[in-house]
């Protein structure tokens, strides 16, 4: 090369990724961006209160028979390998008989597969589905990176509306009339994600019975499957899968508060074989050949922790949830600028309509708040927020806006 001359290098980002997150963008993606935007010279605590890792918060600690069951297994010696792709057999035995507590029929280690998290059994099924003209429907509101996932696979996004005057119920009139021959899946977040509803057995089976009328799978977010404080009991979408092919996502994430320990399944809840027959299965085994797994000792561990956790440590939990629930929402009230049209009875998020002084608050008070369903929400200027914030955050909140002359205000 001649000095001076200018090296043409032939490699280049791939701005797919870019498009996929223009037309959503990730949680984790909107607060990195936030927080790269507050001002750094500001010694104030920020307030995150759009984070959904609940072990960040003191309140929120695991058990200690998960800790022990981790520590057994490195111990053991017995998890220092690669492990099947699909999953260690104790582990999905394990987690078979968990989810079977709730079921009519018996699933068997052969319908669960392990993953590292739930995030990436999205992945795996969303890739499974994917194919020239699909189209997949989506909650509004939902979980965004069903919208990134399906968007990077190049499937169409079609989205059904939430019903926040019924309980965030699912319009199942415009999931019909969405449907067409190239429809394969409908999404389901239950309990939900960011809503905080709980489906009722009713509902679900109305659900069942359309989807299966329009002969399409059921695809169930159940990430926070238990973690509910309300008059409504936590149905699993498994309880109709002889109405209809269902997989089911799930991990241990959340009702045992260890988000980084990433591991997770995807489960076939199909008693009729329906996804066996079509080439689902085959295709979910294919996909995890080349994904990552969950760590083996992590794995090892699933069936001490999913046998021997005690129930106090449930109950606590949801009665910590259901204090900061009634702490948020009975705030929220005394707020005219904010409104909060369904209580939360589950999950870790609450649906608040906010005016345009967001902005105004995140430079003000140091604290997270984001518009992240603006883009894909037709009802109006709908925000989320985690609720393990403490009653200090609201006193504070309604503090300033009486300073600042805004608790009366609103657009």
């Amino acid at each position: 090369m001649e000095k001076g001359s200018i090296q043409r290098w032939r490699f280049q980002g791939n701005k797919e990724l870019a498009s996929a997150s223009s037309i959503s963008t990730t949680i984790q993606g909107v607060l990195s961006s936030l927080k790269q935007n507050l001002n750094q010279n500001d010694t104030r605590p920020a307030i995150p209160l759009g984070k959904g890792d609940p072990s960040a918060f003191p309140s929120f600690q695991t058990t200690s028979v998960a800790e022990d069951a981790i520590v057994d297994a490195v111990r053991s010696s017995m998890y220092n390998s690669y492990a099947p792709t699909v999953g260690i057999l104790p582990a999905r035995r394990a987690i078979a008989d968990y989810l079977n507590r709730d079921l009519p029929y018996k699933l068997t280690p052969d319908d669960v597969y392990l993953t590292p998290g739930c995030t990436q059994a999205i992945k795996i099924i969303l890739t499974v589905l994917t194919r020239p003209g699909a189209n997949i429907l989506l909650p509004r509101p939902g979980f965004p990176f069903f919208e990134a996932c399906t968007a990077r696979n190049h499937v169409e996004i079609r989205h059904f509306d939430l019903l926040p005057e019924k309980g965030w119920e699912v319009d199942l009139d415009a999931v019909e009339a969405l449907a067409d021959e190239n429809t394969v899946a409908v999404v389901l977040i239950n309990p939900g994600n960011p809503c905080g509803n709980v489906f009722t057995y009713q509902h679900l089976h109305k659900i069942a019975e359309t989807a299966r009328k329009l002969g399409i799978m059921v695809i169930a977010d159940e990430e926070y499957q238990h973690l509910t404080f309300g008059s409504n009991p936590s149905v699993p979408m498994g309880v109709f899968g002889s109405i209809v092919p269902v997989v089911t996502l799930g991990s241990i994430s959340k009702r045992w508060m260890v988000p980084g320990w990433r591991i997770g399944w995807l489960v076939t809840s199909d008693p009729d074989g329906i996804l066996q027959k079509s080439g689902i299965v085959d295709s979910i085994k294919d996909c995890l050949n080349f994904s990552s797994d969950p760590a083996t000792f992590i794995q090892g561990a699933i069936p001490q922790i999913l046998e021997k956790t005690k129930e106090d440590f449930f109950s606590k939990t949801n009665s910590l949830l259901r204090e900061a629930a009634n702490i948020c929402y009975d705030t929220i009230k005394e707020i005219p600028c904010l409104a909060c049209p369904y209580k939360p009875e589950a999950a870790m998020f609450v649906m608040v309509r906010a005016s345009s002084f967001l902005s105004s608050l995140l430079e003000k008070m140091n604290v997270y708040i984001y518009d992240i369903f603006t883009n894909f929400c037709s009802r109006s200027s709908w925000n989320y927020r985690c609720w393990k914030a403490l009653t200090m955050t609201w006193n504070s909140l309604l503090s300033w806006l009486k300073r600042n002359q805004l608790l009366y205000y609103q657009e």
